[in-house]
């Protein structure tokens, strides 16, 4: 049986060898205005997939959201740029009717190649066990009526930084939480595209409650992910001109750093 992630996030191509793909957006993972850009992110990763058969696996992909999406049937148009002996580059337009919602350039290739070579100097950050953390199945109202996609995954949050759900924030800049599909699928490398943007703003943490656009997402993809729960972490450093960063770090089961992801985003708003 197919995960419900991997059915909303399933593309078609429209013409047989051809370049475009159509989707069928689902409203389950609304976010303030539109749709998740970690979700939508996933759509084309699959698109990019389709066109890439030799390379499956994102590398790195940066992408320009320049208006909000919505459900309903959207196409994304690839566009193969260079295809190398290891690595591929492609750029993917994702569209609903004569709109471009969002722009990416990528590089595809296969992790299988050098899936025993991960190393890093970052330590995997401080987590507690999952008994211990926060589910967000006790978000407040508030936030669950302007992000109806918390139903789409579970998220296990440290306590020591949800003090914002109860009115306290901490003004601490960092999220973290435990992370996993909502029917317990395994992560691989496209669900680590919704990964890097699942978690609250960071903005929350500061008391800036709603809906945080993402102008532009970066995400580097560094191995395969092992089974089982994730462990993600967002941390802001700057907030300037209506607008913030926010780093991502998601590790998997194994302790290894598979994704990291830099977005700006604009500070909350409530609509």
């Amino acid at each position: 049986m197919s995960s419900i992630f991997d059915t909303q996030t399933a593309v078609t191509p429209t013409t047989e060898g051809g370049t475009t793909y159509s989707a069928t957006l689902d409203g389950g993972w609304k976010v303030g205005g539109g749709l998740n850009g970690g979700y939508l992110l996933a759509v084309i990763g699959n698109a990019l997939r389709a066109a890439l058969p030799a390379k499956p696996d994102p590398l790195s992909i940066s992408a320009y959201y320049l208006s909000a999406t919505t459900d309903g049937p959207a196409e994304v148009d690839v566009r193969v740029l260079r295809e190398g002996g290891s690595v591929a580059t492609a750029a993917a337009d994702l569209r609903q009717g004569d709109d471009t919602r969002i722009t990416v350039l990528a590089t595809y290739g296969d992790l299988d190649r050098e899936a025993d070579d991960v190393r890093t100097s970052a330590a995997p950050f401080d987590l507690p066990p999952r008994e211990l953390c926060v589910p967000n199945t006790m978000a407040p109202e508030s936030l669950r009526k302007i992000a109806p996609l918390m139903g789409r995954f579970e998220m296990l949050f440290h306590p020591d930084h949800i003090g914002w759900a109860v009115g306290e924030p901490n003004d601490s800049g960092e999220l973290s939480a435990w992370f996993r599909l909502e029917d317990g699928r395994d992560p691989d490398p496209i669900e680590l595209l919704l990964v890097v943007d699942a978690l609250p703003p960071v903005m929350f943490t500061f008391g800036q409650l709603g809906w945080a656009p993402t102008l532009e997402l970066t995400a580097h993809v560094r191995a395969r992910p092992a089974p089982g729960w994730l462990r993600v972490r967002h941390v802001t450093r700057n907030i300037a001109g209506g607008m913030f960063e926010e780093d991502c770090e998601v590790w998997d089961s194994a302790d290894r750093l598979v994704a990291q992801s830099r977005q700006l985003a604009r500070l909350p708003r409530t609509t």
